[in-house]
């Protein structure tokens, strides 16, 4: 098989070709742009492009497909030469299915949560040696590749609401038709694609009816919109709640008493690694999954101790006695709330000192600012960074700092716009190590190294 990649060097993208590089498929690439760990990993395999760009002699008749990502547009002049040649042109979740149509198919959807969540019931499977397939959107500990596609009978995939790619407008998660899906909670998102939570609520109504005849629907009974999306669903339910939980001396302890299935002399808690009330709400989901693959309650307890979280959510940095510093993925309301209240809760003798950078085209819209309204109300100091240059160049509604006070109503809020100030700021709380410190991206602070200024003080 002969596979060319425009844009190869998204997240998905460039793990799909690795993945298909080992199944001893011809792969190339081109992309105009691409920063590690794509660049490193497509390089060390020869995959990376000769040069950047877009180039129409890459597209030729003797190609077997075209997989496309997102990053290209539509008038890309690849991909326009492929639709002229009349070849098989494949979005990445069209691909997937492809490779998935025999198997059962297990998806992960939802606002939040997804990653942590398929990650999970990922690390009880391989605890257990049970053989499977996956597609995830984020690196994993354990795991080389982001993808794996061999011959086995089911697959985990994360089921992501955005769109497919610039020819295919439907949500990737609409194109999985799973067994058994998860939906772990519902709060507006990517207002550039969906401009009003009406819409967006609305993808989530037509991944249920995507679940084929036979399956499942697992789904969080505490959000509302859930409940009524899942009280409309023509498959079999399941809702789930957040389980009962301790915490002592900064240790998190899941209570094993509230479940029925376990039997007599069992402990009555077992300590993890991961904490926060949302994280113990994905973790009911996972276990839900997995009783449904034939796995029972000791054997997901027993594997999930040593679940150490997914990656880039609440990541140590650095930690001593009297603080420990913290990165985390989160960017939407719902998230930055969900990881503010987990370190909270976690530490609730220490201060918290939160800050978070407005990157992603739905953050910095003018329109979508009041959605982070209480979302940092936990923290006792509060920080917001964004680069007001970043809003021209993505042409939306410029706003002031005082907008953003007045979004979020924090009282002991500070917002930057410039980020030498901020780093300035950053340097002085961690030399301080008077209160844990939760930095919460999915952008690059404006160059800070992060890293390196966490560990100031070792």
């Amino acid at each position: 098989m002969k596979i060319h990649f425009i844009a190869i060097g998204g997240a998905l993208m460039h793990n799909l070709a690795l993945a298909l590089q080992h199944k001893g498929y011809s792969i190339t690439g081109s992309d105009d742009e691409i920063y590690d760990p794509s660049y490193g990993r497509l390089k060390e395999a020869g995959l990376l492009p000769q040069k950047m760009g877009w180039h129409i002699e890459n597209i030729h008749s003797k190609l077997d497909a075209v997989i496309v990502g997102m990053h290209a547009r539509p008038n890309n002049p690849e991909l326009l030469k492929a639709q002229e040649l009349g070849l098989i042109i494949y979005s990445y979740p069209e691909y997937i299915y492809l490779h998935s149509k025999n198997k059962k198919r297990i998806v992960v959807g939802g606002s939040h949560g997804k990653t942590t969540t398929t990650s999970m019931i990922m690390h009880v499977l391989k605890f257990h040696n049970i053989n499977y397939d996956y597609a995830v959107g984020a690196q994993l500990e354990g795991f080389e590749l982001m993808v794996r596609l061999t011959n086995a009978p089911l697959i985990i995939i994360e089921g992501d609401e955005y769109l497919s790619s610039p020819i295919d407008e439907l949500p990737k998660f609409l194109h999985y038709y799973p067994h058994i899906a998860v939906i772990t909670g519902i709060s507006w998102d990517h207002i550039n694609v969906f401009p009003t939570f009406k819409k967006y609520k609305k993808q989530f109504k037509n991944f249920v009816k995507s679940i084929i005849r036979e399956g499942m629907l697992i789904y969080f009974k505490e959000d509302q919109y859930l409940r009524k999306i899942a009280s409309q669903a023509t498959v079999q339910t399941t809702g789930y709640v957040t389980p009962q939980y301790t915490i002592k001396n900064h240790k998190t302890f899941l209570s094993l008493e509230y479940n029925c299935l376990l039997p007599k002399g069992s402990k009555s808690s077992i300590p993890i690694q991961f904490f926060g009330k949302h994280n113990l709400q994905n973790f009911q989901a996972a276990r839900l999954v997995c009783r449904e693959l034939g796995l029972n309650d000791l054997q997901i307890f027993d594997a999930i101790q040593s679940f150490s979280g997914a990656a880039k959510r609440l990541e140590i940095l650095s930690e001593n006695k009297d603080q420990v510093i913290y990165k985390d993925f989160a960017h939407a309301p719902s998230k930055v709330k969900a990881t503010i209240n987990a370190v909270k809760g976690q530490y609730p003798d220490r201060k918290l000192v939160a800050v978070l950078e407005l990157h992603t085209f739905s953050s910095l819209n003018f329109d979508f600012l009041n959605e982070y309204l209480g979302s940092m109300g936990a923290a006792n100091d509060a920080y917001v960074y964004y680069n007001s240059h970043t809003v021209k160049m993505k042409k939306l509604r410029e706003f002031k700092p005082a907008d953003v006070q007045e979004a979020f109503y924090h009282p002991n809020m500070k917002v930057f716009t410039n980020v030498k100030k901020l780093e300035k700021q950053l340097k002085i709380d961690v030399k301080k190590k008077s209160a844990n410190l939760l930095l919460m991206s999915s952008g690059n602070w404006g160059g800070i190294d992060i890293a390196a200024l966490a560990k100031i003080n070792d």
